[in-house]
């Protein structure tokens, strides 16, 4: 058991029904739990009650990104959910990022707040395509640094940049890294990836990892296989 789980495991599923009965056969004690938008819009806040009530923190995936005073009312209606951490696209520039930030300054013991960089799925070219010059390592690093002079708890970065993130940034800032995937398993969407074990070396605070245990017959036994390469 940990009192700090490293893996969050994504509830990538269309239905409340489904995503009850897949965090039945874990641990909270052992992970947390990531709802994303899909999930969240079906099921809304009775879900992340039920899963509360069964002992998980959540970690509430909206990737929120509007004007500032909209983000900062999402934040605190999240915050009033009580979720363990939620999250803002950190292009959204300083301003956004700020009132974020001071949305939750009032709550005792607020969610913790991070800033997705760059999506795991967009490669060097798909940058190109939307008219951002540079290579990814690049953009995250400068979006990385906007959320940290913002006063946000940490970003969001795939695997492949957390150690140059790490290098920049310091060992208090949270990185937390989806695209993580046991070596073998199918890559799905995603395209910049490390094992488990490589992300946490690389600097990795918490591992975001979905289908190779949400998809596995037995996903406690996959979650057992996944933490027996981290220790």
């Amino acid at each position: 058991m940990s009192a700090n789980p490293r893996l969050l495991i994504a509830l990538d599923f269309p239905s409340a029904t489904q995503a009850l009965a897949l965090a039945a056969q874990l641990d909270p004690n052992r992970c947390r739990l990531k709802v994303g938008k899909e999930l969240f819009t079906r099921a809304g806040p009775a879900l992340i009650e039920r899963l509360q009530g069964a002992g998980f923190q959540i970690f509430l995936d909206l990737k929120f990104h509007d004007i500032p005073n909209t983000v900062a009312a999402a934040c605190r209606a999240a915050a009033d959910l009580g979720v363990w951490m939620l999250n803002v696209h950190a292009s959204g520039g300083p301003a956004m990022l700020e009132a974020a930030r001071e949305a939750l300054a009032a709550y005792a013991q607020p969610p913790k707040l991070i800033a997705v960089t760059l999506l795991t799925s967009l490669s060097a070219s798909d940058l190109r395509a939307i008219g951002c010059s540079g290579d990814p390592l690049e953009r995250v690093l400068l979006l990385a640094k906007l959320a940290q002079e913002a006063g946000l708890d940490g970003i969001v970065c795939s695997p492949r940049e957390a150690a140059e993130v790490r290098a920049a940034l310091g060992r208090d800032f949270l990185l937390v890294t989806p695209g993580v995937r046991p070596r073998g398993a199918d890559l799905g969407d995603q395209k910049r990836v490390m094992t488990p074990a490589e992300a946490l070396a690389a600097g990795a605070d918490y591992l975001v990892i979905g289908r190779p245990i949400t998809a596995a017959p037995d996903p406690l036994a996959a979650l057992n296989t996944i933490e027996e390469t981290l220790s």
